[in-house]
């Protein structure tokens, strides 16, 4: 499939790294289709050229009109970004089970239904590649994440799972990790962190969360979307990609020392920015 015959979809384009990436897919030449609630925040991708659709992943109904509006102009998508996610933070014993909820519906059950939807046009084609933007956060863990973390490490485990299903119909997937990319990341997290575990048992340990995590996005910290883009880039156009790349600030670094040191000195290391 030359670049020009192919459509791509990404998600949550309307911000951080879902525009970045879409923005280099169309640099690339593909027909690119974007998607988030927020439809007239990719004004600017489509007078780069892009098709804005208006969904919510977590909406059933949202999504299926998407879907059929991509598939009534495109026919269906040869590469599907699924992007759109958040973090959601706080102890585990804090946050509501309906919040919980709501993370795995948009980190998770959003992005598998998106497959299901595009997968036949795929296998019709027998090509295709599946993207999915999981996280450093998808191999490690930081307190207070647990949510978070549950989705993004059960979003790999789909991943890994969907490769082996697909690779009979020449279809790829590929898992994407960044690490501390600059996006409004940070400020997504703290308020709801301090909301739901501010005032509780676990306030310390939230302020200190809170402050450490304030630092590390602070003064545009951590890599530019950009590494992220040029690596779902990257992988689109190979012949062969890789299961998993991995990139951005402390991605590739927490990530080995969470498999090479172990569970207790990683304990360590992690707790100590909660003291």
């Amino acid at each position: 499939m030359a670049n020009t015959q192919q459509v791509a979809l990404v998600t949550g384009a309307s911000s951080g790294m879902g525009k970045v990436i879409a923005q280099q897919l169309i640099k690339d030449g593909l027909t690119v289709v974007v998607a988030a609630r927020r439809v007239e925040q990719m004004d600017d991708l489509k007078a780069l050229g892009a098709h804005p659709v208006a969904m919510d992943v977590s909406d059933e109904a949202s999504r299926k009109s998407a879907v059929a509006e991509i598939t009534n102009k495109f026919g269906g998508a040869d590469v599907l970004v699924n992007n759109a996610g958040f973090g959601l933070y706080g102890a585990v014993e804090d946050v509501p089970i309906d919040e919980a909820r709501y993370q795995m519906d948009v980190n998770l059950f959003g992005a598998a239904a998106l497959i299901q939807e595009l997968l036949p046009y795929m296998r019709e084609k027998r090509a295709g590649k599946i993207i999915n933007i999981t996280s450093m956060g998808g191999k490690i863990y930081t307190p207070l994440g647990a949510w978070y973390h549950a989705s993004k490490h059960a979003l790999e485990g789909l991943s890994d799972c969907l490769r082996l299903e697909l690779k009979q119909f020449g279809i790829d997937v590929v898992v994407v990790q960044p690490g501390i990319i600059q996006t409004s990341f940070g400020n997504v997290v703290e308020g709801p962190m301090l909301k739901f575990s501010g005032n509780t048992a676990y306030g310390p340990m939230a302020k200190t969360v809170a402050k450490a995590t304030a630092e590390n996005y602070k003064d545009g910290g951590g890599s530019s979307p950009q590494v992220i883009a040029d690596v779902v880039s990257r992988a689109v156009k190979a012949r062969r990609p890789k299961t998993r790349y991995a990139a951005g600030k402390y991605a590739s670094l927490m990530m080995g020392v969470r498999k090479w040191l172990g569970d207790r000195a990683f304990d360590r290391m992690v707790m100590s920015i909660a003291r």
